[in-house]
């Protein structure tokens, strides 16, 4: 069953953002996970939202998604992430 990643960003350093932005990818094609959603404007229909960047990814499964989250290849790109933003990360299985 597929997972998927959902993050909420909030970017407090634009630069470093950027900087992990550039790395990430590979990381999460190595583990056969794709975006679904990167940034992109959103559109409130209903309830508080506060105005933050949101990403989704597509993994082919709950374990292959942690893999990738606990793996070496992303242990320095989430060090860049999170001495940039502040973030809420959830992952989900479904299809």
């Amino acid at each position: 069953m597929a997972a998927y990643v959902i993050a909420e960003i909030e970017i407090t350093n634009p630069e470093g953002y950027k900087a992990y932005t550039a790395v990430v990818p590979a990381t999460i094609e190595k583990y056969g996970g794709k975006f679904l959603v990167r940034g992109g404007s959103a559109e409130v229909l209903e309830g508080e939202w506060p105005n933050r960047r949101r990403v989704m990814l597509e993994f082919p499964s709950k374990e292959i998604a942690l893999k990738w989250w606990n793996s070496t290849d992303y242990a320095e790109p989430m060090k860049m992430r999170r001495g940039s933003s502040n973030g809420r990360l959830i992952l989900l299985e479904g299809v």
